[in-house]
C-alpha cells in the first residue's frame, strides 16, 4: 500500500479562496479585516513564520500591521504594544509570535490580548469555551488539522484518534475538539506522551494517528496498522550537509517508510503548517465580521 498524499497547501489554498471571496463583501461594507502581530528578538523562524503569514494577509485581502521589538525588549513594552493593538479599531486580531525571549512572561502577555481579538486561541477565556464546545476562537493548528481532515474525505465520527503529543498548543485542544459532538470531531480520542510507557500499543489501533511530539522520527512503521490516516504536525530542522541552509525540515514521523501502511499521510513541509496560517487568517476575518453584528 502506498498513502494518499493529503495535500495541505492545496486544501489552504482553496479555503484562502473562500476567505478572499468573504473579504471581499466586508470591503464592500467598509470592514478591512486587521491583524496585529507582535515579534519579539530575531528568531530566524519566528521571524519566517511571521513574514509567511504577513504575505497571506496581503494575498487574502487583509491588513496587517507588525510591531517588532529588541529581544531585550521590557515587560512593560511588549504589553504596551498588545495594549495598542487592543484598543486599535483597525485591528480583529492580534498575534503575538511565540516563543518569546523570556518565556516566564508569556502566559502575562497571551492574557492581556483581548479576548474578542485573541485569533490564536490561547487567551484562558477561548480556551475555557472551546473545552465547552462554545463558540469561539479555535487555536489555528489542531483547526487546521479538523478541516485537514474533513476536506480530505477522512471519516473521524466513530474512529479512534491516538494523539502522540500533550501540548497546550496541539496535543490537548486538539483532544477536546475531536471528541465534541459535531461535524469536525465525534471520535474516540487517546492522548499519549513521555510518560506513556509503550505508545506503540496504542497507535496500531488506531485509525487516525497525530504525530505531536517534536521530535523527528517518533511514529515508525511498526507502530502504525494497515490502512490508517497519519497526520504529522512535527517542523523539525534535522542537520544535512547536503542542503543550503545545512538543514532539512523532517516531521514527527518516519514518513517514507510510513507511506507504505497508511492509506493517507500529510507530508513535512506542505501538510499541516499551511493549514495552520489559514486558520488564522479566518478567525480574523470571522472577528471582522462581528463587527456587522448577529445577522
Amino acid at each position: 500500500m502506498t498513502a494518499a498524499i493529503l495535500d495541505g497547501k492545496k486544501i489552504s489554498a482553496d479555503m484562502r479562496e473562500e476567505l478572499r471571496a468573504e473579504t471581499a463583501l466586508l470591503r464592500e461594507k467598509g470592514i478591512i479585516p486587521g491583524l496585529g502581530v507582535v515579534l519579539v528578538g530575531d528568531d530566524p523562524a519566528s521571524r519566517s513564520y511571521v513574514t509567511a503569514k504577513e504575505k497571506a494577509c496581503e494575498e487574502t485581502g487583509l491588513y496587517s500591521d507588525e510591531v517588532k521589538l529588541p529581544a531585550d525588549a521590557s515587560r512593560e513594552r511588549i504589553l504596551e504594544a498588545v495594549d495598542a493593538f487592543n484598543r486599535d479599531d483597525r485591528i480583529h486580531g492580534i498575534l503575538v509570535q511565540l516563543p518569546l525571549p523570556d518565556s516566564s512572561i508569556e502566559h502575562e502577555v497571551i492574557d492581556r490580548i483581548d479576548p474578542a481579538k485573541d485569533v490564536d486561541g490561547f487567551h484562558p477565556y477561548n480556551a475555557g469555551c472551546m473545552m465547552l464546545g462554545r463558540e469561539t476562537f479555535l487555536p489555528c493548528t489542531p483547526h487546521g488539522v479538523l478541516h485537514l481532515l474533513k476536506r480530505s474525505g477522512a471519516r473521524v465520527a466513530g474512529s479512534h484518534v491516538v494523539i502522540v503529543g500533550r501540548s497546550n498548543i496541539v496535543g490537548r485542544p486538539l483532544a477536546n475538539l475531536l471528541s465534541l459532538k459535531n461535524e469536525l470531531g465525534n471520535a474516540t480520542v487517546t492522548i499519549c506522551h513521555t510518560g506513556t510507557p509503550d505508545i506503540g500499543v496504542h497507535t496500531r489501533q488506531a485509525d487516525i494517528i497525530i504525530a505531536a511530539a517534536g521530535r523527528p522520527g517518533t511514529v515508525t512503521a511498526d507502530m502504525v496498522k494497515d490502512g490508517a490516516v497519519v497526520i504529522d504536525v512535527g517542523v523539525n530542522r534535522v542537520p544535512d550537509a547536503s542542503k543550503k541552509k545545512g538543514y532539512r525540515l523532517a516531521g514527527d514521523v518516519d514518513f517514507d517508510a510510513v507511506a507504505e501502511k497508511a492509506s493517507a499521510i500529510t507530508p513535512v513541509p506542505g501538510g499541516v503548517g499551511p493549514m495552520t496560517i489559514t486558520m488564522l487568517l479566518l478567525n480574523t476575518v470571522q472577528s471582522a465580521k462581528r463587527k456587522l453584528g448577529p445577522s
